[in-house]
């Protein structure tokens, strides 16, 4: 025993287990002296009831009043139960009736005391071998950051379901590739490569490399779902121990229930974090998340061998060149790595974890993120939450598009409502608890709803989430100021979802509906100050100045637009509803030259469609496409480069015939052939599509695609073929009739021409 101390540490992992005694709770951390087990033994699982309502117990199980009431004002009562199977039997039987009978133990024992990530922990160290435990330590919130040790990891394999070929782990200083192989392996000038008799052998050895560099952090590339699962299958058939986590603690990876669901990993002791999870969650956006695009795009190299037939290059290596698979091998980890610290997704990460109570590797999660700041803080005012939904009508309005003025313009700007819902929560003091309080001198919403001036929570969550944010701009923290924007922008989506236990149309109506007065009543100040505006759409108003105005002109308009909003909302609030408000109007861009198109055979503008070019802080220009074909993957290379071509040049005021009929006379050369491969995710499985099969699930017959596969294909005289596969001619008419003509006439007619009318001389050559 090392005696009392207190510890400063981070949480990386939770576990529970049913015992005779009651639930053992197990928490893994990081801290600056190693690796720490946190150990809660014998705790109760605990629900609450109105006290008017009977139950009958399990076995053990106690029921105790409480100085808490239920949403409705009912005095309630506690129930303790021994196990938390028997909290689950009791949720099955009296689901409509039990009160937060869905909370994990483990989630509701760190929410109770405030704890996040960071913790400080105090009580008897002792000593284990190759970590420390402390045993029903005082637990306090901490913002902690940690310095995590992490071991990026990749294997190869015959296929999805083959033989393991290698697997390569890259740590710090350590890259190493482990190899089924006869003989001994080469030398390798920059990582090491070791040869193993068996699959067996190899595994064993692998897992006691990862207790030798013991990691807190894995990371990977589709690890979990792919890497993580294929390992541990590959051990549940050569009974070989999944010895992945720390402490001897039993590691799993758990298969999803249904197909909407995704595997996790339970290893005791360590996250995970996928790249492809981790990235999404951090709303980084490619038009693919293979390693190899993410790779070019953030590093400017990729993958030692070509995407197309990787699997087939893969197993030519392993059977004629197995140090170059195994140098494929380690370069994948080192491109994990890079990417990750390109982007810095580790500190995003932990921030998200600080700041949502989330376990640090769960992606998603955001109703319970919602509970694990609400829930607390709601205790602390002598209520419990609902049981389910308060409410199962419709949901509410969503954000107000105002239609759009199609057209090609000059000087545009853009003036946007700063975080505008979670503004409307603030100002207009939106809260579920203060729905179920409010009297009559509440604050107005929509649908008959009014909410209470004095007992709220998210207005208050919202202001301190918003000057930690305010603070991570300052310090130029971008990870911790982009984890807090999406957590507050998530907390109006989770009032309007049927699987939060708050949800009620009056909640979510109040905000989006407030979103469209204050969009209209916008509009009309800024045409009242003489501008046009010609588009809306939620928290934006697209404002025409007109020809007459420089940069520094169009620059001053909106400064002072922004000024006259923002002092307008200020006064109508005081004067209306008497509240401060929070609403901030910021003038956001300046388009020298914007087009709005319009809907593809009408006359009417069209909506979340747009393109614009803005001059850079460098003096550099560059049109931005907003919905349209140049920034969508499901249109081809081809359409999506002459798109950004043929605007540039309008927007230049350039002639656009040439190149239209140049682009055309090397479509139907052959000269464009590579740029005509459509792109589309499988999304079920081959043989539930029986009616109206579009073309990319046609291509995919001939290749007998999976789920959640790429189909890279091609449109030919005999229908869609695989793009690698192709046996017949390429239909050039489709890609002259589906991707160019659409492009070229949703500018076009803006000029009172078409396609048709600039090619139909040049079609009587071909």
């Amino acid at each position: 025993m090392l005696g009392i101390e207190t510890t400063e540490g981070f949480l990386l992992s939770r576990q529970w287990r049913d015992l005779t005694s009651g639930v053992d709770l197990s928490y893994w951390a990081c801290t600056a002296d190693g690796p720490l087990r946190i150990h809660i033994p014998a705790q109760r699982p605990v629900c609450f009831v109105e006290r008017s309502k009977k139950i009958n117990l399990p076995a053990g199980a106690e029921r105790k009043p409480l100085s808490l009431a239920s949403p409705d004002g009912a005095p309630v009562d506690g129930i303790y139960t021994v196990r938390q199977r028997d909290m689950t039997h009791l949720n099955q039987r009296y689901a409509t009736d039990l009160l937060e009978s869905d909370i994990k133990p483990t989630d509701r024992f760190l929410m109770e005391r405030f704890i996040s990530a960071g913790f400080t922990a105090e009580g008897e160290l002792h000593q284990r071998h190759g970590y420390r435990e402390i045993v029903s330590p005082k637990l306090r919130p901490l913002v902690y950051k940690p310095l995590f040790s992490l071991a990026s990891i990749d294997i190869e394999t015959e296929g999805l379901t083959g033989r393991l070929y290698s697997i390569a782990v890259h740590s710090g200083e350590t890259s190493i590739v482990l190899m089924v192989a006869e003989g001994s392996p080469p030398a390798e000038s920059d990582f090491q490569l070791q040869y193993f008799d068996t699959e067996h052998s190899m595994l064993v050895a692998f897992f006691q490399l990862i207790q030798r560099l013991d990691p807190d952090v894995l990371i990977g590339w589709n690890v979990i779902n792919f890497d993580l699962n294929f390992l541990a299958e590959r051990c549940r058939e050569l009974r070989v121990p999944f010895a992945i986590g720390r402490g001897g603690e039993e590691s799993a990876i758990l298969q999803p229930g249904s197909s909407n669901q995704i595997r996790l990993a339970r290893i005791p002791g360590r996250a995970v974090l996928d790249g492809i999870d981790t990235l999404r969650a951090a709303f980084w956006s490619f038009e693919s998340f293979a390693l190899e695009h993410v790779a070019q795009q953030l590093l400017g190299r990729g993958k030692t061998i070509s995407a197309s037939d990787r699997l087939a290059h893969i197993n030519e290596m392993y059977q004629h060149d197995k140090p170059a698979l195994a140098r494929y091998n380690i370069e994948d980890c080192r491109l994990v790595t890079e990417v990750f610290a390109k982007t810095d997704l580790i500190n995003f990460a932990i921030q998200r974890a600080q700041m949502t109570g989330l376990a640090i590797d769960k992606t998603g999660g955001a109703v319970q993120t919602f509970d694990n700041l609400y829930l607390p803080r709601l205790h602390r005012k002598g209520f419990v939450a609902p049981a389910s939904p308060i409410d199962n009508s419709s949901g509410s309005p969503g954000g107000y598009v105002l239609d759009s003025q199609p057209g090609i313009y000059k000087n545009v700007i853009v003036l946007d409502f700063k975080s505008l819902y979670p503004s409307i929560i603030r100002t207009f003091l939106i809260d579920p608890l203060g729905l179920a309080v409010a009297d009559e001198n509440g604050v107005p919403g929509f649908e008959g709803a009014s909410f209470s001036r004095t007992q709220h929570i998210l207005p208050e969550l919202i202001r301190e989430l918003w000057s930690k944010r305010d603070e991570a701009k300052a310090n130029s923290d971008a990870a911790l100021s982009q984890a807090i924007k999406i957590i507050m922008n998530s907390l109006y989506g989770v009032l309007g979802s049927s699987g939060c236990r708050f949800h009620h149309h009056q909640l979510a109506s109040s905000i989006t509906r407030r979103g469209h007065e204050i969009i209209l009543a916008s509009r009309e100040q800024i045409q009242a100050a003489g501008y046009t505006v010609i588009y809306g759409d939620t928290d934006s108003l697209f404002v025409l100045l007109g020809d007459n105005k420089n940069a520094a002109q169009a620059n001053s308009a909106g400064l002072e637009l922004q000024t006259q909003l923002n002092e307008y909302w200020c006064q109508v609030l005081q004067q209306r509803y008497q509240l401060p408000s929070y609403l901030e109007v910021e003038f956001e861009t300046h388009y020298l030259r914007f087009v709005m198109p319009t809907v593809r055979g009408s006359e009417s503008g069209s909506k979340k469609r747009y393109a614009g070019k803005v001059r850079k802080t460098d003096g550099s220009t560059e049109v931005i496409f907003k919905g349209l074909e140049a920034v969508r993957t499901d249109w081809t290379p081809l359409a999506r480069e002459f798109q950004r071509i043929l605007y540039e040049k309008v927007f230049n005021d350039d002639p656009v015939k040439e190149l239209i009929k140049e682009t055309t006379a090397e479509l139907l050369a052959g000269e464009l052939d590579e740029k005509l491969v459509y792109r589309k995710r499988l999304r079920r499985r081959l043989s539930e599509y029986s009616r109206n099969v579009p073309p990319h699930v046609q291509a995919a017959r001939k290749l007998s695609g999976s789920p959640g596969s790429w189909i890279h294909y091609v449109i030919t005289v005999n229908g869609p073929e695989p793009a690698d596969e192709r046996v017949s001619a390429l239909d050039y008419q489709h890609y002259v009739d589906r991707q160019l003509a659409p492009v070229a006439d949703g500018i076009l007619h803006f000029f009172e021409t078409s396609y048709e009318a600039i090619t139909s001389a040049q079609f009587e050559l071909f």
